[in-house]
């Protein structure tokens, strides 16, 4: 999967939503649900600057593969869109082994 630029944006992107969702169903529900504010705002905290390093890292990733002519801009926006949305990065995980397995094919040939 890290062996090309469409890959590496791919395992980026599930870093990303996996961390995402680690944030929002198991920090902040811990910070507001369990009793344990002091606990859950520290959780909160490191979670949610590693969250936002492997944003930060998503974006980066998906620009030099884009600048690299692996990614279409259309496929940047989408992956823009999806960071932000719980579950999605997994959605454009999908657009993106696709446009890779469509070009895999196209130069195959």
């Amino acid at each position: 999967m890290l062996h090309t630029p469409v890959g590496r944006v791919r395992a980026a992107g599930l870093v990303e939503g996996v961390s995402a969702l680690v944030l929002f169903f198991i920090a902040m529900p811990l910070k507001y649900l369990s009793g344990m504010p002091e606990l859950g705002k520290e959780v909160v905290y490191w979670v949610g600057a590693v969250h936002g390093a492997l944003f930060i890292g998503y974006a980066l990733v998906t620009f030099v593969a884009w600048g690299q002519g692996a990614v279409t801009a259309k496929l940047v926006g989408c992956a823009a869109v999806a960071s932000i949305v719980p579950f999605g990065p997994f959605v454009v995980d999908g657009m993106l082994r696709r446009h890779e397995e469509r070009t895999r094919a196209a130069t195959a040939d």
